[in-house]
C-alpha cells in the first residue's frame, strides 16, 4: 500500500508537540513503518516591529498538520487517539490529499508559490513616516504606488531639496 498525505487537524498551537506524540504512538505500536513525513506548513515573514526588519517562521494552517501515512484502521486510529489531535480532515473516512495540493503545500513552505499581493494601504498624494531603512524618521508624500513589486516612490525632503526614493511598503506607514 502506498503511503498518502493526509490532514490532521490539532489545538492550535501544539502542532509540534503532535508531530512528537505520533511518531512516538507508531514507535510503540512497531508499525513505525506506515508513517511517512509529518509536515507543520510554515513560511518565512518579515515584519517590521520597533523599528527593526525581523524574518521569523508563520504556520500558514495554524492547527493544522500533513501526515503521510498508509492508513488503515490501526494508523487511523494511533493517529486520532494522539493527545490534542481532534481529527482527520474529512472526519470518520479522511480523503488523501492530491499530489498537486502537496506540491502546493510544499511550493508555498519553500517561498515559490506565488505571493499574496500586498494589501494596497497607500495612494499618490499621502502623506507617509518612514519607519524602517536609511531614511528612517523622514517624513514625504507618495508619488507612485506599485503593489506588483510591493514598492512605494516617495518625494522626502533631503537638506532641502525634494527627493524621489523607491521603498518597499513596510517601510513606510501613513501620517
Amino acid at each position: 500500500m502506498a503511503k498518502e498525505w493526509y490532514v490532521v487537524h490539532t489545538y492550535s498551537g501544539f502542532e509540534n508537540k503532535v508531530r512528537l506524540n505520533i511518531v512516538e504512538q507508531f514507535r510503540t505500536a512497531g508499525v513505525e513503518d506506515q508513517l511517512g513525513e509529518i509536515v507543520i506548513p510554515t513560511e518565512q515573514v518579515v515584519e517590521v516591529k520597533g523599528g527593526k526588519r525581523r524574518t521569523s517562521n508563520r504556520k500558514f494552517f495554524p492547527g493544522y498538520i500533513l501526515i503521510e501515512m498508509d492508513c488503515d484502521e490501526q494508523s487511523w486510529y494511533l493517529v486520532k487517539n494522539t493527545p490534542k489531535v481532534t481529527g482527520f480532515l474529512g472526519g470518520t473516512t479522511p480523503s488523501p490529499l492530491s499530489e498537486a495540493e502537496v506540491q502546493n503545500v510544499v511550493k508555498q513552505m519553500k517561498g515559490e508559490a506565488e505571493k499574496p499581493a500586498h494589501k494596497v494601504e497607500f495612494e499618490k498624494g499621502e502623506n507617509i513616516r518612514v519607519v524602517d531603512g536609511p531614511f528612517v524618521n523622514f517624513t514625504g508624500v507618495i508619488d507612485e504606488v506599485h503593489p506588483d513589486r510591493g514598492k512605494v516612490k516617495v518625494m522626502v525632503s533631503i537638506f532641502g531639496r525634494t527627493t524621489p526614493v523607491e521603498l518597499e511598503m513596510l517601510q513606510v506607514e501613513k501620517v
